[in-house]
């Protein structure tokens, strides 16, 4: 499997050095040559399949030789090893469930193929592998989930200070090993670019052996194609997809299904007030812009890093991403409104996220009423437990206990300015040569 940079078509990499580098070193991100067609013994058998027997069989066309079979199907197998229910409210409104994993967030389907994929890659090298990721909530309790006490890794998260919930920001502070917090005084963009000035400086990359687990890493992107095929299974019509969105990899990896043969009706991007997404899916301007603080924090992104690989998938064509694709804004207010809807309504306890994505799908059936609509519901909203208590009361949640067992652990961050210098100057200072 061969992968181009979106700035340069004409440049390719093996799958494995494209996992690695995570991000070209012309700033672009990387897509696959070639995109496999799912073919018609799979659609003949996929309804009948396991969810990670369906799984294997999809990675196992995407990525083609890259990975040995045998190698492949162990590592879909230990990876994805929970499931992705859902949950009907209506005939036209139904939840997929993604926080069934170990950190109880959608980011586990990604981080934990991602760590066992890599582990695999450097299983010869004897230099240790740097995952330095950006998260703006879920991210990083994934990927310190997935990676702790890996041998030969350790993992630097970057995380805006104030701007996490208190049961986020335990999931990657107090796990400690090789394990480490960098709470940044800014937001998550400054997160965001302080990674990717790393990545780009070519001497720290090297030095340091970087590699990424954010959404840029197209490992990461691989793995959360895969719920979109297992909720599909639930009708015989094409499902519209409703998808909190953020940096909007969840949204490009349905990009990337439907290029494989999923059917779908329609995309709706869901978005808290950070619209840059919905703003040109209506006028056609892209205008990045500073990220404000939300309820929904996971989507707090002014400048989505995913955008380019949504412009490569439709060939920069404006009009043709449109049609595919609404966007919907919603506030912290109606939010608020939505939690207490849907649990008044359906007796469903939402998380913020999940009831942006419900608004939207709202919107949507205004003017679509027979549509099937599935919304994400990408982390459980025990994560967000004091939103939840002050909307619904106390005592409609239960606490998983591998989240609730946190509550009294340490956190242990270091303070950082919203500096690349200051982070490239660490990560050089705190590397074993």
């Amino acid at each position: 499997m061969r992968l181009y940079s979106t700035n340069n078509p004409e440049s390719f990499v093996e799958f494995g050095e494209a996992v690695l580098r995570s991000l070209p070193a012309d700033n672009g991100l990387y897509m696959p040559e070639h995109i496999a067609q799912l073919d018609d013994t799979f659609w003949n058998d996929w309804k009948g399949l396991s969810f990670q027997d369906m799984a294997f069989r999809i990675v196992s066309a995407l990525l083609h030789d890259a990975i040995p079979e045998d190698v492949l199907e162990e590592i879909v197998d230990d990876a994805l090893n929970f499931p992705a229910p859902i949950v009907a409210l209506d005939e036209h409104r139904h939840v997929l469930e993604l926080f069934h994993g170990p950190t109880l967030a959608f980011k586990d389907f990604g981080a934990r193929f991602m760590a066992r994929v890599m582990a695999w890659l450097t299983r010869n090298d004897k230099q240790t592998l740097t995952v330095l990721v950006a998260t703006s909530g879920d991210t990083g309790g994934a990927v310190a989930s997935a990676f702790h006490n890996v041998e030969g890794t350790r993992v630097v998260i970057l995380y805006p200070s104030g701007k996490v919930s208190g049961l986020q920001e335990k999931q990657l502070t107090a796990l400690g090993g090789n394990i480490t917090a960098l709470e940044i005084n800014g937001s998550f963009d400054d997160c965001q670019r302080m990674v990717k000035a790393a990545f780009l400086d070519p001497k720290t990359s090297k030095r340091c052996n970087l590699t990424s687990a954010n959404s840029i890493n197209i490992s990461r992107l691989i793995p959360q194609m895969l719920y979109y095929f297992e909720a599909a299974r639930i009708s015989n019509k094409p499902l519209t997809f409703v998808i909190p969105s953020g940096n909007f990899g969840n949204l490009t990896a349905l990009l990337l299904a439907t290029r494989m043969g999923l059917k779908v009706n329609h995309i709706i991007a869901a978005t808290n007030v950070n619209d840059v997404v919905p703003e040109y899916l209506r006028t056609g301007d892209y205008n990045p812009r500073p990220s404000v603080a939300t309820l929904s924090n996971a989507m707090d992104v002014g400048a989505p890093s995913n955008f380019a690989r949504m412009q490569e998938v439709f060939g920069n064509d404006w009009e043709s991403m449109a049609s595919m694709i609404s966007g919907f804004p919603v506030s912290d207010s109606q939010t608020r409104a939505a939690i207490r809807t849907v649990y008044e309504k359906y007796g469903y306890v939402i998380d913020p996220h999940g009831a942006v994505g419900y608004l939207a799908a709202e919107a949507w059936l205004k003017e679509h009423p027979k549509d099937l609509t599935v919304i994400l519901e990408t982390a459980h909203p025990a994560k967000f437990s004091e939103t939840i208590a002050e909307e619904l009361g106390h005592g409609v949640l239960d606490v998983p206990e591998r989240l609730g067992c946190l509550a009294h652990k340490e956190k242990v961050s270091i303070p950082m300015a919203a500096s690349a210098d200051e982070l490239i100057d660490w990560l050089v200072l705190k590397t074993n040569f």
